[in-house]
């Protein structure tokens, strides 16, 4: 049998396999499924397993099931496009014919000093959970600093204020104005939405230093009881280390058809793709589809496009805790409680119906 490998159960990798199983498999290839957890998990709403609102199991989707789908629970340590073999902890070496890399993001600390040591993440299950442990544990009336005013950063200050309305939070973001990338109505609505419920926004802030117990702005220490890092993100080591072509962002230059250039068989999914629009579980989705597409006509030796078609983002929705949020369907900028019914719908159908 030969072997195509995914590694990762991230969005990509689960519209992959929801894609070729039961059905669409070629007979002579099976699947093996390389990541360190047992079942896909809800990344865009860590942000609230992180703030006690929801938990661990609400954020659980399982994997497919399927004979010739095996799951193989490890760390990747390293990727060998010349000889198609991955490693994983201990030394074992699995054999690919075929490879996608979806090994997602870590953060970015961009050289802030202590960032890495004494920063909390979201980026990952694990990470999450000791963040939500850190979180819970705050002293009464404590003071919690965010570091980055984009989705991420928002939706967790929205969440954390409504699970622990004692707490001072601090939301510090380097543009004018938090959500920058979104139009103006949108960023002041959320803004006056922080202001109503008491989160103290830092627009135009520089952090320059992260210590136990402090975080400096612009060099002027602020006392903290925690710090939890939004303010960007990079590919993973492993990925980061590949001899290839990457953008600055550490992203993986791909052709149109979404493999490694000299590298047909091995193609990048996600966090790791350099793409024309920001990293989203949307964008990996859509990116998967075509990934598929392509796999169908290389395994049927038919000629591969030029040009893919552009992928289609349908939108963005955020949430400020449970009763209201934002975002844009198209051009159109949404607020209040529509586009948090709206998020509330989708993450149902993703959950319950995915594949």
């Amino acid at each position: 049998m030969k072997k195509l490998v995914v590694l990762g159960a991230g969005y990509g990798g689960m519209r992959i396999l929801q894609r070729l199983l039961p059905n669409d498999l070629p007979k002579d290839w099976e699947i093996i499924l390389i990541d360190q957890l047992p079942y896909h998990c809800l990344k865009t709403e860590y942000y609230a397993l992180a703030a006690g609102t929801a938990t661990d199991q609400h954020l659980r989707v399982p994997l497919p099931k399927d004979d010739r789908l095996t799951v193989k629970y490890a760390t990747v340590t390293n990727i060998s496009l010349a000889d198609h073999i991955v490693t994983v902890e201990k030394g074992e070496q699995i054999s690919f014919d075929k490879l996608v890399i979806g090994l997602g993001c870590t953060d970015n600390f961009h050289g802030v000093q202590g960032a890495d040591l004494y920063a909390h993440s979201i980026q990952t299950m694990g990470a999450t959970r000791k963040t939500y442990e850190l979180l819970s544990n705050v002293r009464p009336e404590g003071t919690v600093s965010i570091v980055g005013g984009g989705l991420s950063g928002v939706e967790l200050a929205s969440e954390l204020r409504e699970s622990r309305p004692d707490l001072t939070i601090r939301l510090f973001d380097r543009g004018e104005s938090i959500l920058s990338v979104f139009p103006k109505k949108l960023s002041e609505y959320v803004q006056s939405w922080f202001i109503e419920h008491g989160v103290d926004v830092k627009n135009n802030a520089n952090i320059t230093k992260v210590e136990p117990g402090a975080i400096y702005n612009h060099n002027e220490r602020i006392e903290t009881d925690a710090v939890i890092w939004t303010a960007g993100v990079q590919p993973v080591e492993i990925v980061r280390a590949l001899d290839v072509e990457k953008d600055r962002s550490g992203r993986v230059i791909l052709t149109p058809q979404h493999f490694i250039p000299g590298h047909p068989d091995v193609f990048v999914v996600g966090d790791c793709a350099s793409l024309p629009y920001a990293p989203s579980a949307q964008l990996a989705e859509g990116q998967a589809e075509q990934i598929v597409t392509i796999l169908k006509l290389q395994w049927k030796d038919d000629t591969l496009p030029e040009k893919m078609p552009q992928i289609k983002l349908k939108g963005v929705l955020g949430s400020l805790g449970k009763k209201h949020g934002f975002g844009m369907m198209g051009d159109r900028p949404l607020t209040g409680r529509v586009p948090r019914l709206l998020k509330s719908g989708v993450l149902w159908m993703y959950k319950y119906h995915s594949g």
